[in-house]
């Protein structure tokens, strides 16, 4: 299997080709991340943990971004339309989250094994749960849905 640099050099060699450029872009924006990492003196190398965390990270950002987009209106159409596709770009090469139905099952899980109850215990059920899921859940539906269960 390749790794995931070989597999975001394919895709540049096959925007380069048809020429896309916004694969191109995001590509590139991808690639300078990396590089800033490896020139940080922090002795950080470049493996596919790298690339993910790089790539999670600016998935993290746009996914923010997307909101202020929406609020803008159509003067944020075309911004909006270039982060859903760089999302999804990104998305691609990231570990598939769990789905909110499954999220929730697992949050509730948590809830009741734990014995917890009310909102004082959220922030130790966020702990608990990003503990050893972390790569699998969003945070941030985790979040919601931990205030649902713990709101009584």
């Amino acid at each position: 299997m390749s790794t995931l640099r070989e597999q975001i050099e394919a895709e540049l060699r096959t925007a380069r080709r048809s020429g896309d450029e916004r694969t191109k872009n995001v590509i590139g924006m991808l690639k300078n991340m990396v590089l800033t990492e490896l020139k940080s003196g922090k002795g950080v190398e470049e493996t596919d943990a790298l690339w993910q965390q790089v790539i999670g990270a600016y998935a993290k950002q746009v996914r923010k971004s997307i909101p202020e987009f929406e609020k803008a209106g159509d003067r944020g159409l075309e911004a909006l339309e270039e982060a859903r596709f760089e999302l999804a770009f990104c998305e691609r090469f990231l570990p598939k989250k769990l789905s909110e139905e499954d999220t929730r099952k697992l949050v509730r899980e948590i809830v009741e094994r734990e014995g917890l109850s009310g909102p004082k215990d959220l922030g130790r059920l966020m702990g608990l749960v990003m503990k050893d899921h972390k790569d699998q859940v969003d945070g941030a539906v985790v979040r919601r849905i931990a205030q649902e269960l713990l709101a009584g």
